[in-house]
């Protein structure tokens, strides 16, 4: 992509109730805008990178034997009615009526809807397991939506729902999607803790939930210095006062309170804050039985499904990364995430020799499917290099007054380096670093 031609309205204002970085670095960098509360359009940016998250979920998720389908976003509110969560969920789902006073709900989450669907369209054991997932729009009418895509009414979830014959089978399905989701993780580049966690509204007999680790995460969470453990509060504290007094401080403050309790490894344990980007269920039969959902077995006698539901905020994600990932100038994207892995900049358009060499570098990188954004701008190089660092490319080759010389320079955005290269070896030093 050109610059000249992008959509990339950056600007230097922070917005006046943007707290958190990524709220802040998003909407400065030209990644998202508010529609209004809770509500965010993606602009170009933000929309490649919400796709490159969305791509790794869909990846994963196919490999590990689950089929994507796509639901409507509006519900019948009789569904809810019947498994007896229209009043669980209180206000928080939006209810609407249609012309002929039919009630409907926008979907907060689909274990109803996907009930349904598969209902009398499995019907024996011979047809399970079965795991169907969509990546689709959810609403939920927070009362005080804050920290923008962290906890919008409106955002992209992903939510899947597997079918099983038994409950054993069910467990194994629950270990296999927590082990899938590690994978997704760990390929955005992100550092993260599975927690035991209270499963709330959604019900079932056990869940888990996946938290980047970020100082400015809603949930405190505990983990344990030598092992795996990890554990969200609510699930250690009895009072909602506790948890509620310890969500509220910051994690500088959490860090003077130590846990006297050591893990059952012997390994110390401490308190963090995270941001939960996925949680996980096992519901048994409490949808299936409620909606009447049955199987047949060996013997030909019906039963309800066992059940299990996994969730991962696609969306937040987008923010999240940001989170972890950010300093006093703007985003620091991992590649994984990353809108355009390299930004070529050329500092003077009016240098036909800088003009030649920037031209042919993008041209060689697009063919060898490099995402690369060349600013052939006539703004200033002081304006483009802060433009650089606020939206966050991983590398940027600066093409400047030392070409002269026969020296073009990169400047890595994480570790903050600028170092000289050749132009006759640029090309191949950024496939290297690619």
């Amino acid at each position: 992509m050109r610059r000249s031609r992008a959509f990339i309205p950056t600007t230097k204002e922070v917005p006046s109730d943007a707290t958190l970085p990524s709220h802040q670095f998003l909407i400065r960098g030209g990644f998202i805008n508010q529609q209004g509360a809770g509500l965010y359009n993606f602009l170009p940016l933000g929309k490649i990178v919400l796709e490159k998250i969305r791509a790794i979920v869909k990846e994963e998720l196919d490999r590990a034997g689950c089929s994507e389908v796509q639901l409507s976003f509006v519900t019948p509110i009789g569904l809810w009615e019947r498994s007896g969560r229209s009043e669980a969920m209180g206000k928080e789902m939006l209810r609407i009526a249609d012309r002929h006073q039919n009630e409907f709900v926008l979907s907060p989450t689909n274990e109803e809807a996907m009930v349904e669907l598969v209902k009398n369209r499995v019907t024996s054991y011979k047809d399970l397991p079965l795991n169907l997932y969509q990546i689709n729009t959810k609403f939920r009418d927070e009362a005080r939506p804050r920290y923008g895509l962290l906890r919008g009414r409106e955002f992209l979830m992903k939510d899947g729902y597997s079918f099983h014959a038994s409950t054993e089978d069910m467990i194994r399905e629950f270990h296999l999607m927590e082990a899938t989701y590690k994978k997704i993780f760990t390929r955005l580049g992100l550092n993260f803790r599975v927690v035991a966690a209270d499963s709330g509204a959604i019900g079932g007999t056990g869940s888990k939930e996946f938290h980047v680790l970020a100082d400015s995460g809603e949930d405190t969470i505990v983990v344990c210095e030598a092992c795996d453990y990890g554990a969200n509060i609510e699930t250690i504290f009895q009072t909602k006062e506790e948890v509620d007094s310890l969500n509220a401080k910051s994690y500088e403050e959490l860090q003077t309170k130590r846990i006297d309790e050591k893990c059952a490894c012997g390994g110390k344990l401490s308190f963090k804050k995270g941001i939960e980007v996925g949680h996980i269920f096992q519901l048994g039969d409490k949808y299936s039985k409620a909606l009447e959902a049955n199987f047949n077995d060996e013997n030909g006698k019906p039963r309800p499904f066992e059940m299990a539901t996994f969730g991962i905020g696609v969306s937040r994600l987008v923010a999240s990364v940001i989170e972890q990932n950010h300093d006093e100038n703007g985003c620091i994207w991992t590649k994984a995430t990353a809108p355009y892995m390299v930004n070529i900049m050329i500092s003077n358009i009016k240098e036909e020799a800088q003009v030649t060499l920037g031209e042919a570098l993008y041209a060689a990188l697009q063919a060898e499917n490099v995402s690369v954004m060349l600013d052939d701008t006539k703004e200033r190089f002081g304006f483009k290099m802060k433009d650089a660092e606020l939206i966050g490319f991983p590398y940027t080759v600066i093409i400047g007054k030392e070409l002269a010389n026969g020296l073009v320079q990169i400047f890595d955005r994480r570790t903050k380096e600028n170092f000289a290269v050749g132009a006759h070896e640029i090309f191949e030093k950024i496939m290297e670093l690619v």
